[in-house]
């Protein structure tokens, strides 16, 4: 089951993506300009052999809720992310404002 939902972090909204797999759930907060997700993602794919697409994203593991990842320190990082002056440890929520 897909799960889509609006939510809204200091009067910014974002919308937040719930993917129901068979032992796993897909997780990601977004934007028009980037995005945190569960430990799916791929940050070293992301910043080697997708560098060029400048991806701003951030990674948390151990997250089975949207909720977990908004609070969740990120264990990686895109380039692009550092850039924006998003950091490894930031909570997710704090990542997503820097997105405006």
């Amino acid at each position: 089951m897909i799960h889509l939902e609006p939510i809204e972090i200091s009067g910014h909204t974002f919308l937040s993506v719930s993917v129901k797999l068979p032992k796993t759930n897909l997780l990601a907060v977004t934007n028009d300009k980037g995005y945190i997700m569960c430990g799916a993602l791929d940050v070293a794919l992301l910043n080697e052999k997708l560098r060029d697409r400048k991806v701003i994203a951030g990674r948390a593991v151990g997250v089975k809720t949207i909720e977990e990842l908004l609070n969740a320190p990120l264990e990686s990082i895109t380039y692009e992310a550092e850039e924006l002056g998003i950091t490894e440890g930031m909570i997710g929520r704090e990542a997503l404002l820097k997105m405006i």
